[in-house]
C-alpha cells in the first residue's frame, strides 16, 4: 500500500507514520531523513542539496524528486511506503504524479489529519528534537525515557527556533495557503480520508488503521 499522509505541522504525521510502518512492514519516507541520508553519502544530488540545506533555504523541487526517484525503486519499497513531508505543494504534487507513472505507481490513499490551529501551536511548544538523528520528542504526548535526553544515544535533546509560537503560526499560515490544496488536488483521485487529529495518540492511530482498513 502506498499511502501519502497529510497535516499541518506538528500534527503527528511522523508519529503516525511510524505506526504504519510497523503494523504494514513498509518504510516511512521522510524528506528530511532523505535528505540527510544522501547529504552523509555525498551522493551527486546530496552535494547539490548540502549548501541550501546548511542556509536553511529551501530545496528545489527538482532534487527532492530526484531523490525520491531513487528511494522509491530500493527493494524495501516493493509492498508499499508511506510518505510523510512530500508533496507539499501543487507544483511537487504534480512532480510526484509524473515520477509515479514513470515507475508504474500510483498512490492508494492520502490520509488528511486535521488539528486545530491552537492546538498545533500547543503540542509544538512541547517539542523536544535530537538534532543528529531528527528524532522528535514531546514531553507531553510522546515524552523521552529520561528528561531531554535521546532514547538511543542519551545525548541532549534541543528545543528548535521553529517551534516557538510565533514561528508556528507563520508555518500554518504558510500550510494553509500552500499545503491545504493538495487536498482538493487528490479528491479528484477519489483516494482521500479524514481523521480527527486532536485525540490521543492511540485513537488517532486506531481511526487511520479504520479508513486505510488494515
Amino acid at each position: 500500500m502506498r499511502i501519502l499522509l497529510l497535516g499541518p505541522p506538528g500534527g503527528g504525521k511522523g508519529t503516525q507514520a511510524k505506526f504504519i510502518e510497523e503494523k504494514l512492514s513498509i518504510p516511512q519516507i521522510s524528506t528530511g531523513d532523505m535528505l540527510r541520508e544522501n547529504m552523509k553519502n555525498r551522493t551527486p544530488l546530496g552535494l547539490d542539496a548540502k549548501p541550501l540545506y546548511e542556509k536553511g533555504e529551501l530545496i528545489p523541487d527538482d532534487v527532492i524528486l530526484g531523490m525520491m526517484k531513487v528511494r522509491l525503486v530500493q527493494s524495501d519499497c516493493n509492498n508499499g511506503y508511506i510518505l510523510d513531508g512530500f508533496p507539499r505543494t501543487i507544483p511537487q504534487a504534480e512532480g510526484l504524479n509524473i515520477l509515479l507513472k514513470e515507475l508504474n505507481q500510483n498512490l492508494d490513499a492520502v490520509v488528511v489529519i486535521q488539528v486545530d490551529d491552537d492546538i498545533i501551536v500547543d503540542r509544538m511548544g512541547g517539542r523536544r528534537v535530537h538534532s543528529a538523528s531528527g528524532r522528535v520528542y514531546h514531553l507531553k504526548y510522546n515524552p523521552p525515557l529520561i528528561e531531554n535526553k535521546d532514547d538511543e544515544t542519551g545525548e541532549d535533546l534541543i528545543i528548535r527556533l521553529d517551534d516557538k509560537e510565533d514561528t508556528v503560526r507563520k508555518r500554518l499560515q504558510i500550510y494553509h495557503s500552500d499545503t491545504k490544496p493538495l487536498i482538493n488536488f487528490y479528491n479528484l483521485m477519489d483516494i482521500v480520508s479524514y481523521v480527527d487529529g486532536e485525540n490521543n495518540i492511540e485513537d488517532v492511530s486506531l481511526l487511520i488503521n479504520e479508513v486505510l482498513n488494515i
